[in-house]
Formats: structure tokens, C-alpha cells, sequence
């Protein structure tokens, strides 16, 4: 019975979408991949908000629900009828009457199983597509017959552009790439390799003066230019490419130049995402804690490696989920890494348990945020990452040094998700 309500509300949602696109006309851009799309909205609707207005998606939301309500402008009603009784009014009245509508929507698109982004498309009529790392084994890939597959769901999006319009790809997958072959439209590449239209070079950790972490730095490049960029609270290589791609989504759109370094200096990566946060006893946590994959979790790990840190290195680790059968594979060689890159593996769930034989086990989260109270200190530095449900951001609460903080600072922190086991 409750999906079928949802089928209908969804329906709705869909139906007042589209008369509303078609009334206000905004330019769309859709952000979509398996790494990095909600860091990568976020960086996008900071450049285009500093030259006109903008409105993004609210967290992730990415769904055939997610979507239509970013274009409504109204908020997730959970399981309250009543809530979406407004919405759907809501939705009525930016239909009927005339309203300050935005001149541009930054949509993140989501698939979780097979049909899910063809289904959008097939509604939603985009000016940007950009398209991030998909990686060898993408979340969610259980829900689908192979890797490939999910591949060829995400380039779906793609079936959206308009003819006049762009598509942005992430030029370090050459899965991702490859989606230019064929494609009639406008096609930009983003990367670290210098074969792309827009590139990083000079990449680094900038720290203070006691070597404390204060984010990364880096130069951006396009033809022929090289701007330098700060991008403060948040650390690893992975954090640079939502600022590649909104560098390039902002050029795609006419936004000058000086505006976009002058937005950036003020954007704030979203929580749950490397951000860099004090810690009890003087530690250092580098929060992850929103979700994971094996190439999110390597490009952590790899950060965590590379750090400066006065004490110990901890790698607290949660099961990564809807792997399928690349489950145990992908954990235990996440296990040789961690232990590479830490002086101590904390794990959380039996899947993350099978990373090694040297990791400290626990069942949740909770036990875990227990034993570390005791055991972290001065100048330690804390890796927290997981996939949603082993809900890592406990973790991360309870070593803050402040945990009356936690709304500002965590993901998951609305009541809804509190008031889950």
C-alpha cells in the first residue's frame, strides 16, 4: 500500500514538474555519476548563484520523488499525508499564478536499480549534463547485471540534452569519457590529466602553523589560464573534481571568471564529505561519513596516508553496501589498504569485519564511538567512512570536540534519521 501511494504522489510530483518547466523555463543543468554528485551540485549552484538565480537540489535528493520536488521547491514530507497534500498544492499554485521562479535548476539524478535515470529522461530536458567517475565497482552495482550496465544507465542521461545543449565529463574515467563517441551535442572534459578542456595541476594540503589541516589547494586550468584555488575545510584529490566541475560548468555558462574564483572562496563542501573537523583530546576528524564505495573509500584512504599527524592515524571503517557479489573482494583489498595507511583499523558491520584479521571489530557504530573515546588522543587524526545504514556519523559525533555541533557539522541529523536504531 505504501508504495502504491508513492507511485501516485511520485506521479503527481512528475506531472506538475513538467507543466511548471515548461511555464518558467529555466536552463537545467543534471549532475549525475557514482562519485562525488552531491559534492559536485553543490560546487556548480555556488558558481551560478554568484551571476543569477539559482536553486539546487535540497541534500541528494535525486529520485523520481527527489527530482520533481527540487522543481517544486518544497521539502521531503516522510511518511506524513498530510505534508504531501500541501505539496501537491503547492505545486498547483506555481502552476496557476505567477511566481519568482528560478532562472536556473541544479539537479543531481540518482540511480539505484536498472530504469531509474531513463525514466527521468524521458520527462526532464536538460541544457548541461555532466557526468562524474562512475568507477569499476559502483555503488549499487548489486542492483544490476554488471558494472557495464550501470554504466550505460548513467549515460542515459544523456537521452535529456537538449540538441543546442552540453555535456561536462569527468576526463580521468575513460568510461565515462567514452560517452563523447556518438554524441552530437557540445562535449568539455574536467580532470587531473592535462589532456582535458579543464584541468587541476599544484594540488596540496595546506595546513597552519601547529600542522593542523585547513583544506587544499590547487590551480585550475583552461585555455592557457591558471587560476589558483583554496577550497578550505575539506581534503583529498577527490574534492578537487566537484571544483573542476564547477569551474567548467560556470565557463559552459558565461559566468566570468572573477566571479567564479570570488564564489568558490566562499563555498562549503557538504557535510559527510572529507570535511575537516576538531576532534576530542585535540585529534583531527576527517568526516566521510555520508557514504561509501571502493573508490571513494581508496581515494580516502589514500588521503589519510598522506596526512602529517603528530599521533596515531585510525582508519574507522563501515561496511560498504549493495555491492553484490564484488562484496568480499572489494572489502578485503580495502582491508590491505587501510592497513597501508593507518596505524590502527577500526571496523563496523561483518562486511567491513572481513577487511582483515588485525582490524578491531564491532557490530554498530555506537560500540565503536565507545572504544575510540577511550583510545583516541592529542594529534591523532580520525578517518570515519561507511555506507548510510552502518551510520557512521555517530562515530563522528561522539569524538567531536564539541558535539553540540553536530547539527551544524554531521550528516543525518534530522530528526527522522535520529530517531532511527
Amino acid at each position: 500500500m505504501k508504495s502504491f501511494l508513492k507511485k501516485i504522489i511520485s506521479s503527481i510530483l512528475i506531472w506538475e514538474s513538467k507543466i511548471i518547466l515548461n511555464k518558467y523555463k529555466p536552463s537545467i543543468v543534471a549532475v549525475t555519476g557514482t562519485v562525488g554528485k552531491t559534492s559536485t551540485k553543490d560546487v556548480i549552484f555556488t558558481v551560478l548563484s554568484s551571476n543569477d538565480y539559482v536553486r539546487k537540489s535540497d541534500k541528494s535528493f535525486n529520485s523520481e520523488i527527489g527530482v520533481p520536488l527540487t522543481i517544486l521547491g518544497c521539502q521531503n514530507a516522510w511518511n506524513d499525508p498530510l505534508a504531501w497534500i500541501g505539496i501537491i498544492f503547492e505545486g498547483l499554485e506555481l502552476i496557476f499564478f505567477k511566481s519568482n521562479y528560478p532562472k536556473c535548476l541544479v539537479l543531481e539524478i540518482g540511480a539505484d536499480h536498472p530504469g531509474d535515470i531513463q525514466s527521468i529522461s524521458k520527462w526532464l530536458k536538460t541544457d548541461v549534463v555532466v557526468i562524474n567517475k562512475i568507477g569499476d565497482v559502483p555503488v549499487h552495482v548489486e542492483f544490476f547485471p554488471s558494472p557495464e550496465d550501470v554504466v550505460k544507465e548513467k549515460a542515459s542521461l544523456i537521452k535529456s540534452l537538449k540538441p543546442d545543449g552540453t555535456i561536462v565529463l569527468f576526463g580521468d574515467d575513460k568510461k565515462v569519457s567514452d560517452l563523447a563517441q556518438g554524441v552530437s551535442q557540445t562535449v568539455i572534459t574536467f580532470a587531473i590529466n592535462e589532456m582535458a578542456t579543464v584541468t587541476a595541476s599544484d594540488i596540496a594540503v595546506e595546513y597552519d602553523q601547529n600542522n593542523v589541516p585547513l583544506g587544499m589547494m590547487c590551480k585550475i586550468n583552461h585555455n592557457g589560464n591558471s587560476i589558483p584555488i583554496k577550497i578550505k575545510g575539506i581534503l583529498g584529490v577527490q574534492q578537487v573534481y566537484p571544483i573542476l566541475a564547477g569551474v567548467t560548468v560556470g565557463i559552459v555558462r558565461n559566468v566570468p571568471i572573477s566571479k567564479i574564483v570570488n564564489a568558490l572562496e566562499s563555498h562549503h563542501a557538504p557535510k559527510g564529505r572529507m570535511n575537516i573537523l576538531s576532534g576530542i583530546k585535540n585529534s583531527i576528524i576527517i568526516d566521510d561519513s555520508y557514504n561509501s564505495s571502493p573508490d571513494a573509500l581508496r581515494e580516502g584512504l589514500t588521503t589519510l596516508a598522506g596526512l602529517q599527524a603528530s599521533g596515531k592515524r585510525i582508519a574507522v571503517l563501515g561496511d560498504m553496501m549493495e555491492l553484490g557479489n564484488y562484496s568480499s573482494e572489494e572489502h578485503r583489498k580495502a582491508g590491505v589498504q587501510a592497513l597501508q595507511s593507518s596505524d590502527l583499523l577500526v571496523t563496523v558491520g561483518p562486511r567491513a569485519k572481513l577487511m582483515s584479521d588485525k582490524t578491531i571489530a564491532f557490530n554498530t557504530s555506537n560500540e565503536a564511538a565507545e572504544y575510540l573515546k577511550g583510545m583516541v588522543d592529542s594529534g591523532d587524526v580520525v578517518f570515519v567512512k561507511g555506507s548510510q545504514s552502518k551510520r557512521m556519523e555517530r562515530v563522528s559525533k561522539a569524538l567531536l570536540a564539541d558535539p553540540s555541533l553536530a547539527s551544524k557539522l554531521l550528516v543525518r541529523q534530522e530528526k527522522e534519521w535520529l530517531a532511527k536504531k
